[in-house]
């Protein structure tokens, strides 16, 4: 089951929305930690192409195999990069990658010319 989706989410709660759509209709049994988290990293891998990788130019989602994949797509081919020290004071941001990381059992980068996809694999089973 799949969602290939000829437009793109104009917003991270849009493709909230999406994800949260697709899941519901897969008919898998799912509890409401599962679905957190599939919306966490949904949100996570957006905001992410949105805020560094020049906005989003790809989005799909597929439910295969009781699991998960996302898949964003975005101008910049430069891989995330995974906050290693704590800056000085309080900082908003640089979690993301690292839960996505802890959430998904798969995660992968694949650049091309003119930016990236990351594709994040969760169980759902």
């Amino acid at each position: 089951m799949g969602l290939a989706g000829s437009e793109l989410p104009s917003t991270v709660a849009e493709a909230r929305e999406t994800v949260a759509a697709l899941l519901e209709k897969s008919g898998l049994p799912l509890d409401d930690r599962t679905v957190t988290d599939a919306l966490m990293v949904t949100s996570e891998l957006v905001t992410n192409a949105i805020r560094h990788g020049g906005g989003l130019t790809g989005f799909h989602a597929d439910v295969h195999d009781g699991g998960l994949s996302v898949s964003v797509a975005d101008r910049n081919p430069a891989p995330p990069v995974t906050q290693t020290s704590p800056a000085a004071g309080f900082r908003i941001g640089g979690y993301g990658w690292p839960l996505v990381h802890s959430l998904a059992d798969r995660v992968t980068v694949t650049p091309h010319g003119a930016g990236k996809v990351i594709t994040a694999t969760l169980p759902l089973t």
